[in-house]
């Protein structure tokens, strides 16, 4: 009978995220794991079964919070277009404040674009921020706050390339007119 797990697996798969976030897949190594989460070597594999397993709960997680986050913001917003305003500003300050952090999402799209789960996850979550974009923005349509002859599902396309482009720039260190100014002509869009 073996010894039982004696490390919360939540906590262990929150701290690999924030390395993940910030060394990227190839910049983790095992032994910055290890350390990280603060188990022995075999309890990491026997936990996670290998360093792509533990990357991929890693990513799951980092896209189930961010993504929840701003699709619960777009479904209580009562007006659609300050929410997508706020919600984009919201990274700017986000990028601002820690540039080399990035978004784990692009960080992911870019680094392993060659290992399909990670495709997989990264475009699951673009269709989920997508479609909560086209509802807010059908909604948006429907109530008058952007024009009739808008067509949302294309709108929202735009602004999930958009959203990905803004945190692209943050990582580049772009500066808060840059950011900003991109924000406006990106609502620009929604006249």
């Amino acid at each position: 009978m073996g010894r039982p797990r004696t490390f919360d697996i939540d906590a262990a798969v929150d701290r690999a995220m924030e390395l993940f976030w910030r060394q990227g897949f190839e910049g983790t190594s095992t032994e910055d794991l290890v350390a990280g989460l603060g188990i022995a070597r075999g309890s990491l594999y026997k936990a996670f079964g290998s360093k792509e397993q533990l990357y991929a709960l890693a990513l799951r997680r980092y896209c189930q919070r961010h993504a929840a986050g701003l699709l619960e913001v777009l479904d209580r917003a009562e007006q659609v277009r300050p929410a997508i305003r706020a919600a984009l500003l919201e990274l700017v300050e986000v990028d601002l404040a820690d540039p080399e952090l990035g978004c784990l999402v692009v960080n992911a799209a870019t680094e392993r674009a060659a290992h399909p789960d990670t495709v997989q996850q990264v475009s699951r979550t673009m269709g989920q921020i997508e479609s909560a974009l086209a509802g807010a923005l059908e909604r948006a349509r429907v109530r008058g706050e952007i024009a009739a002859d808008k067509k949302p599902r294309e709108l929202a396309q735009f602004l999930t390339t958009f959203l990905q482009g803004l945190r692209v720039m943050g990582k580049a260190r772009a500066d808060r007119a840059f950011l900003d100014n991109a924000v406006e002509v990106a609502m620009g869009a929604l006249d």
